[in-house]
Order: C-alpha cells, then structure tokens, then sequence
C-alpha cells in the first residue's frame, strides 16, 4: 500500500496527466499572468477532483461492510490496512482545504506570491507543489523556527 504521499504525489501527477498536450506556464511570460493563473487553476481542481474520486472509492468499500476475516491475524492486516487507508483519507481531506485556500487565493489575485514576504514564490515551485504559500527561504525559514519552537 503507498505511503500517503505517495499517494498525494501520484493523484498530483495524474492531475497534471490530465492537462498534458495543454498550456505548461513558462519563465519567458510575465508572472501570473492569465494564463499561468487559469493553469493553476485548471491543476488544482483536477487534482481535487482526483482525491474525492478516490475518497468516493474508499467510502464505497468502507460501506460494503466490517471486516469478515475468519483468520485473526488476516483481521488484523486488514484493519491494519484499513486504519492507514483512514489516515490517507484524513491527510487528504486536510489537501483539499489547502487547494480550497489556493483557488480562493488565485481568484484574490493573491496566488503565487509568499504569504511572510509578498515575493514570487517560482513557477517551478508552484509546478511542483501547487499549494505552496511560501517561497523556499521562508519555507525553511519557518521549519527552523519550528525547529527551534520543539526543542525549547
């Protein structure tokens, strides 16, 4: 069963899949420009679209019933794996209010730039994790302070 990363990556990958043969946003273009905003656009509601498909998916077999397994040790694998598939979910539920927060932000005009310093956070960046808020300096930035926050 893949990790739910993985499993985030992979629904991500097939949202860009899905755009393939369409516009790629490109350095050589003014910065969140229309078109570059209707890609991320168009990428962050395939990518929704893709996770509630496959929670739709999960529910369904979750509704078919309670685990039968006669073997007690085949139970617990399944409710192993069951629990794990719960916590993908759970992950993904928590996705889908960043991509709800994304989309709010392109229609805001506020998509693509860091939260902390209003600089661009990169084409490449956004390509890559569509959600980002942060430019990567900030980004790490933040982690030490987490960092640092914990180990007090």
């Amino acid at each position: 069963m893949p990790t739910a990363s993985a499993d985030d990556i992979d629904i991500l990958a097939k949202a860009k899949r899905a755009l393939a043969g369409d516009y790629v946003p490109n350095d050589n273009e003014e910065y969140m420009s229309e078109p570059q905003l209707d890609y991320f656009r168009r990428l962050l509601s395939a990518w929704k679209r893709a996770i509630l498909d496959s929670s739709a998916d999960t529910l369904q077999n979750l509704q078919e019933g309670p685990i039968r397994e006669p073997d007690l040790n085949d139970r617990a694998s399944s409710e192993t794996d069951w629990g794990i598939e719960l916590r993908t979910r759970d992950r993904q539920r928590k996705l889908i209010a960043k991509i709800d927060s994304a989309l709010r932000r392109i229609e805001e005009g506020e998509y693509g730039y860091c939260e902390v310093t209003g600089e661009p956070i990169g084409l490449g960046r956004l390509i890559a994790r569509p959600i980002a808020t942060m430019t990567v300096e900030a980004q790490e930035a933040h982690e030490r302070r987490e960092k640092v926050s914990r180990d007090d």
